[in-house]
C-alpha cells in the first residue's frame, strides 16, 4: 500500500483499483516508466466488483479471452470464469507488477477539480475504514483516469415493491449478500430476469428446497459451453502466444451460434432480427422438457440485443429447471404477503426467503463526487462532461461484448464537436439499469468519431494505426484560446 501525506502531486492519479484500474496502471507503468502514478480505492482490497459481489455462482458473463489483460492472457480452460478465479487474477496481476505497492485503500474521491491556468488535477479524498478514520487528503496531478465503475457499490437497485414490509422472511439484495445467509433446505423466489438472476437460480437450486425466477418479462438466455474448443485446439497444437493471440480475436470476431456475444452475432441481431429471434427459441427448447411453455418464459417482446442477451455456461439455468429443483414465473407481483408473493395472477408464491436480483444504480464519472473546471469562468464538469479536457480518460466499455476491451483503447486526442451534430444518449440500450438514468449519461453523436459504435475490431482499426492529424481534431495546451 503507498504510503499516506495530507498532499502529493504525480503525473497520472487513477481513480479505483478494480479490473480497469489495475490494468490502466500496468499500461502506464510498461509505456511511460518515466511517469509517476498512484491509485485510489474507496474499499480496502483489490478487485472493485470482484472483490465486491459474494452472492452464490458469482461470475463472468462474458468470456475470459477476452474480458481478461491482452498483457497477462486468460490461460485457464473455463471460458466464463467464477469470481473467485477473477479476484485471484487481478490481485495476482497487480502483486507480480508490484502495483499493489501504488494503491491508497480507504481513500474515497468526493471532489476533483481542473484548473486551466495551473494545468492540473486537484483531488479531495476522504479516509475511510472499518472505524471511522476521518480528514481527507488533497493530491495533485496532471492526468486523471477515471476506473471506478459504472454503478454504485453500495446502492444496489430495488423496486417500491408494494407492502415489502409484510413479508415475514428474509429479503436480500445481491449486491449486499450476507455471509451467515444459510439457504439450504429453503423455498427461494429471486425476483429478476438478468445476467444475476440467471446465475442464482442454478446455484441456488443445489441446497436449496426449491427456488422459482419470477420474471416481470422474459429475458434472452442462451447456453455458452464452459470450455472453448477452439482455444483448447489451438493451445495444444500452436506456440503459447500465438495461441492466446488467435483466440482473443476469434472470440472478437466469430459468429457465435452458442449465442455467446460476439460481432458478427449482434449484426446479424440488428439485421435480421426474426431470423435470430428463431435461432434462440430453438436453442432454449432443445434444453427444456417437452412441452415447457418457451413462448411464455423464454421469448421476449423486443429484438435479440435490444437488451444484452444472458449467457449461461453450459445451459446451467436450463438444466436446472429440467431438473425440477428450478421453475420460472412469469407475471408482475400484485403485493407482499407473510409468506411469500401475491402475482397478479391470483397465484402466491410461498417462499422463505427473497431475492431482488432487480439490477444495479448506474454512476457516472465517478458518482458522488462534485467535478468543477475552473477557466475564466467556473463551469461544473458533469454538465461539461470532459470533451474539452485532455487530461482526463474515463474507462468506458461495449455493452454488446466483453465491457473491459473498450477501455484498453488508448485515447491519443480529444477532438472538438460540431455544435450542429444531432445527440443522441451515449448507451442506446434497453436495460432498466441504464433506462433509469438515461438523463445522466453522456451524449453521442450521429457519425464517427462522435457514435460509440460497439465494434472492438473497426475501434481497434480506426485508434491504433490512426493518424492524429485530423481536420476534427484540434490540440492546445490547456490554457490557450483557440483560434
Amino acid at each position: 500500500m503507498a504510503p499516506d501525506s495530507s498532499s502529493d502531486h504525480v503525473d497520472v492519479l487513477i481513480v479505483g483499483a478494480g479490473l480497469s484500474g489495475i490494468g490502466a496502471a500496468h499500461h502506464l507503468q510498461e509505456r511511460c516508466p518515466a511517469k509517476s502514478f498512484l491509485l485510489l480505492e474507496a474499499r480496502h482490497a483489490i478487485g472493485g466488483t470482484w472483490d465486491l459481489f459474494r452472492y452464490p455462482g458469482v461470475r463472468s458473463d462474458s468470456d475470459m479471452y477476452t474480458f481478461g489483460y491482452r498483457f497477462r492472457p486468460w490461460t485457464d480452460d473455463v471460458t466464463m470464469a467464477d469470481g473467485p478465479s477473477i479476484l485471484s487474477y487481478i490481485r495476482e496481476t497487480a502483486t507480480e507488477a508490484g502495483i499493489d505497492q501504488k494503491i491508497r485503500f480507504g481513500h474515497r474521491m468526493v471532489r476533483a477539480e481542473w484548473c486551466s491556468a495551473e494545468e492540473r488535477w486537484t483531488v479531495w479524498a476522504a479516509r475511510e475504514g472499518p472505524s471511522p478514520v476521518g480528514g481527507q487528503v488533497k493530491l495533485t496531478a496532471k492526468f486523471l483516469f477515471n476506473c471506478s465503475g459504472y454503478y454504485k457499490y453500495d446502492q444496489g437497485f430495488t423496486p417500491p415493491f408494494p407492502q415489502l414490509g409484510d413479508f415475514g422472511g428474509r429479503v436480500v439484495h445481491p449486491q449486499h449478500w450476507p455471509e451467515d445467509l444459510d439457504y439450504a433446505g429453503k423455498r427461494v423466489v429471486v425476483i429478476g430476469s438478468g445476467a444475476t438472476a440467471v446465475t442464482l437460480v442454478p446455484a441456488m437450486a443445489a441446497s436449496a428446497a426449491h427456488v422459482v425466477m419470477l420474471q416481470r418479462s422474459p429475458t434472452y438466455v442462451v447456453s455458452e459451453p464452459g470450455r472453448d474448443a477452439v482455444a483448447l485446439f489451438l493451445r495444444r497444437w500452436l506456440p503459447a502466444w500465438l495461441a492466446v493471440f488467435l483466440t482473443r480475436w476469434q472470440r472478437c470476431g466469430q459468429l457465435s451460434f452458442d449465442g455467446g456475444p460476439a460481432i458478427l452475432f449482434y449484426w446479424l441481431s440488428q439485421t435480421y432480427p426474426q431470423t435470430v429471434r428463431g435461432w434462440l427459441r430453438a436453442w432454449a427448447q432443445e434444453q427444456l422438457p417437452d412441452g415447457f411453455a418457451v413462448d411464455v418464459h423464454f421469448k421476449p417482446k423486443y429484438d435479440p440485443w435490444d437488451q444484452r442477451l444472458c449467457a449461461v455456461p453450459d445451459g446451467d439455468l436450463f438444466a436446472a429447471l429440467s431438473s425440477g429443483r428450478a421453475s420460472v414465473v412469469t407475471d408482475t407481483i400484485q403485493r407482499f404477503t407473510a409468506g411469500g408473493v401475491l402475482l397478479s395472477s391470483g397465484e402466491e408464491l410461498k417462499a422463505d426467503l427473497i431475492v431482488t436480483a432487480t439490477g444495479f444504480t448506474l454512476q457516472v464519472m465517478g458518482g458522488a463526487a462534485a467535478w468543477a473546471v475552473k477557466t475564466a469562468e467556473a463551469a461544473d464538469l458533469v454538465s461539461e462532461y470532459v470533451c474539452r479536457i485532455l487530461n482526463y480518460m474515463d474507462a468506458g466499455g461495449y455493452t454488446v461484448q466483453a465491457f473491459i476491451l473498450a477501455s484498453w483503447l488508448p485515447r491519443h486526442e480529444v477532438p472538438r464537436a460540431d455544435p450542429a451534430m444531432e445527440r443522441h444518449a451515449l448507451l442506446d440500450f434497453g436495460a432498466g439499469y441504464i433506462q433509469r438514468s438515461i438523463d445522466e449519461l453522456p451524449k453521442q453523436g450521429t457519425a464517427w468519431p462522435w457514435r460509440l459504435r460497439m465494434n472492438y475490431v473497426a475501434d481497434v482499426l480506426s485508434i491504433r494505426p490512426g493518424a492524429l492529424a485530423d481536420s476534427a481534431m484540434e490540440f492546445r495546451r490547456p490554457h490557450a484560446k483557440p483560434d
